[in-house]
C-alpha cells in the first residue's frame, strides 16, 4: 500500500518525535508499504523517509518548484522519485490521489492543514482511505478533546469522530491500515447529522 505520512518540517523538535516516526517507516517498508510524502529531508518527513530507506521501501516525495529556488526546506536526497509541482495546492493534491492511507504524525500549521483537508475530503465523500494519528506522547489528545468539544457543541456530527483513528504505538497504526475497510458514511449523516 502506498501511504502518504504527514508530519512537521521542523528540526528543532524533540528526538523521541524522530526516532518513533523512524520506526515507523522501517515497519512500514518491511511490512511491504511505500511512502509517499512531502520531499522534507528533516523533521519528521525527514524520518519517515529515512526509515522506508532503511527498511528497504520505496519512496516519493512531491514537492513545489520554489522550494528549490527559495530554499524553503532541505529536501530529502534519497528519494526514488521526486515529483516538482506549480504550488502547494498541486503538491497535496498529488499526495493524496497517490496515497492508498494517510498516516498524521505530529506537525505545526503545514500538517494541520493537510490533515483537516484529507478528513474534509473524507466527509465530503471524495474518498474512503484509512485516516490515522500517530500520536506520539500526547501530542494530538487537546485537538482529540477539541473535536469533541465542537462535536457537542454542534459544530460538527458525532459521525465525523469516526472519520479517523487514533493510535499510540507505530504497530497499532500499522494494525489499522492493514486491516481497514472503508465504509462510506453517508454525507448528510456527517454534515447534517440525519
Amino acid at each position: 500500500m502506498k501511504i502518504c505520512v504527514f508530519g512537521a518540517a521542523s528540526a528543532h523538535i524533540d528526538e523521541i518525535y524522530v526516532k518513533t516516526v523512524e520506526e515507523l517507516g522501517e515497519k512500514m517498508a518491511k511490512r511491504g508499504h511505500s511512502l509517499v510524502f512531502g520531499a522534507g529531508g528533516t523533521g519528521l518527513m525527514g524520518a519517515a523517509a529515512r526509515g522506508v530507506k532503511r527498511g528497504g521501501g520505496y519512496v516519493h516525495g512531491v514537492v513545489p518548484e520554489f522550494f528549490k529556488h527559495n530554499e524553503v526546506e532541505q529536501l530529502f536526497d534519497d528519494c526514488d522519485k521526486i515529483t516538482y509541482t506549480d504550488s502547494m495546492r498541486e503538491r497535496k493534491a498529488i499526495m493524496e490521489n497517490e496515497a492508498d492511507a494517510f498516516i498524521i504524525t505530529p506537525g505545526g500549521v503545514g500538517t494541520f492543514e493537510e490533515l483537516f483537508e484529507v478528513v474534509t475530503l473524507k466527509q465530503l465523500n471524495r474518498h474512503d482511505k484509512a485516516i490515522v494519528f500517530l500520536d506520539i506522547g500526547g501530542y494530538y489528545s487537546e485537538l482529540e478533546a477539541f473535536m469533541h468539544t465542537a462535536c457537542e457543541r454542534k459544530f460538527i456530527t458525532p459521525s465525523c469522530l469516526k472519520l479517523y483513528e487514533i493510535r499510540t504505538d507505530t504497530d497499532g497504526v500499522l494494525n489499522y491500515l492493514e486491516s481497514y475497510v472503508p465504509v462510506t458514511v453517508p454525507f448528510k449523516k456527517t454534515k447534517l447529522g440525519e
